[in-house]
């Protein structure tokens, strides 16, 4: 289709003005990933305006910035974030809470910018440019379907990573904000899977982009179902069991892996491969017993798990994957059935680690961790429901994938205990009161033969 037009300000001249309430503004976002760290100044790689700026209604301005921050390793571009600003001369008061700030200097001098999702009609305007594929300036729309017109957004806030809008309970939006190069994970995965024809997860519709990077997907809203997490929390809390739920789920899991398989390369791992596979786990042991002195007394037994996975046989499979599969990631329908979501990755890796083929058992590892989160929220711990749980999930996954993951314990005790060293970095770093539930796993793996 032709390219829409657009007006695209000069960005001597527009980002200087922003620069005083990004300054502000950013750090405070649930998706900044630099917090802790001096903002030293900005970069700007785009500037798009999706409606204009200087028109009788709301502007809505599309930024790609670059944030500088010090104490970034040598030869590390900055992140770079995507924003959606609302430009208007008077805010409503219904979208006061959204305000960032007026500009006090420049083109936009006066005007008032806000989080421009939470205005209704800009978060329209998002949704009409992906039914209707094609260029606006630097961005590119696309689709795979014809979508229905005029569906009311809403912005989800449970998100920290990224943004989402749900559009009349039909689809949800989601809006990457920490971007780089290359095909995000969260559009590739899910379009192989519907390739393949794998039903467990939610087809794109439409996306958008810039350059090489993915800015934003489209796919199916699952109206009624619940989330892993949420189901597994209101077991324990009713004294239920949920082995039967972790079963299925170990099915779904299965077979999403086997449909990534089917669709994208896979090879085997030599022996000189699984041996730095351990040494890396190794070193984030390292950092991590630097960072949190707790784990000191338990450096030595978790470095023998580290070291019988390196002296394990080669021949491991890799291939694609979730890359960060826990219950949070997982819905179940109304019908009983298992979606999986959110197949970005962990999002402090890089695209390139979150891209790379590896181990199916580092995402059973992810799953069985999830099961003793939940069993730990519960007073008192109920850590015999977890282990009840786990050997469901891995019973019903070997049903459908025809190999049980439990039949390589070495490499699965290594991704679990990996697993485990990086929750208590990040619990002692965000949540130290939830520092004992990655604690009561260190101990456990460490000792256990």
């Amino acid at each position: 289709m032709p390219e829409t037009a657009s007006t695209t300000r000069a960005p001597d001249a527009l980002l200087p003005s922003l620069t005083p309430l990004l300054h502000e503004w950013l750090p405070r976002q649930r998706w900044f990933a630099g917090k802790g760290r001096r903002v030293t100044g900005f970069t700007l790689e785009a500037a798009t305006e999706l409606l204009p700026l200087d028109g009788p209604g709301p502007g809505l301005l599309h930024l790609l910035v670059r944030v500088e921050q010090p104490s970034r390793q040598a030869g590390t571009p900055a992140d770079c974030y995507q924003l959606l600003l609302g430009v208007r001369t008077q805010l409503p008061p219904r979208l006061a809470p959204a305000l960032i700030g007026r500009i006090r200097q420049g083109p936009l001098a006066g005007r008032a910018v806000y989080e421009g999702l939470r205005d209704p009609r800009l978060a329209g305007l998002l949704y009409e440019r992906l039914r209707t594929p094609g260029r606006t300036g630097p961005l590119r729309f696309h689709a795979t379907t014809a979508l229905p017109p005029a569906l009311a957004p809403r912005v989800l806030d449970a998100e920290q990573s990224n943004s989402s809008l749900v559009y009349g309970d039909s689809f949800i939006l989601k809006i990457f904000r920490r971007v780089s190069p290359g095909a995000n994970p969260d559009l590739e995965l899910p379009l192989a899977l519907a390739g393949a024809g794998c039903a467990r997860v939610p087809a794109p519709v439409a996306w958008f982009e810039s350059g090489a990077a993915t800015l934003g997907v489209l796919q199916p809203y699952l109206r009624g179902s619940r989330d892993g997490w949420r189901l597994a929390l209101d077991a324990l809390a009713d004294g239920r069991e949920f082995t039967a739920e972790a079963r299925d789920l170990g099915r779904a899991t299965a077979e999403v892996h086997l449909a990534l398989a089917e669709a994208l390369p896979t090879r085997r791992l030599d022996l000189a491969e699984t041996e730095q596979l351990a040494a890396a786990m190794d070193r984030r042991l390292h950092a991590a017993a630097q960072a949190v002195p707790a784990l000191l007394p338990h450096v030595p037994g978790l470095r023998a798990v580290f070291a019988a996975a390196s002296g394990a046989a080669g021949g491991n499979a890799v291939q694609r994957i979730h890359g960060d599969l826990h219950l949070g990631q997982t819905l179940r329908g109304s019908d009983g059935g298992w979606a999986v979501i959110d197949f970005e990755g962990e999002p402090a890796k890089t695209l390139d680690e979150r891209r790379s083929p590896q181990p199916t058992v580092r995402d059973v590892a992810g799953m069985l961790r999830s099961f003793d989160y939940a069993a730990r929220t519960h007073r008192p711990w109920n850590a015999d429901w977890a282990t009840r749980c786990r050997a469901a999930f891995c019973t019903g996954y070997a049903e459908a994938a025809g190999a049980d993951p439990r039949a390589d314990p070495a490499l699965l005790r290594a991704y679990e205990t990996d697993k485990a060293v990086y929750e208590v970095v990040y619990e002692a770093r965000h949540r130290p009161d939830w520092l004992p539930v990655p604690m009561s796993a260190i101990e456990r793996l460490a000792t256990a033969r």
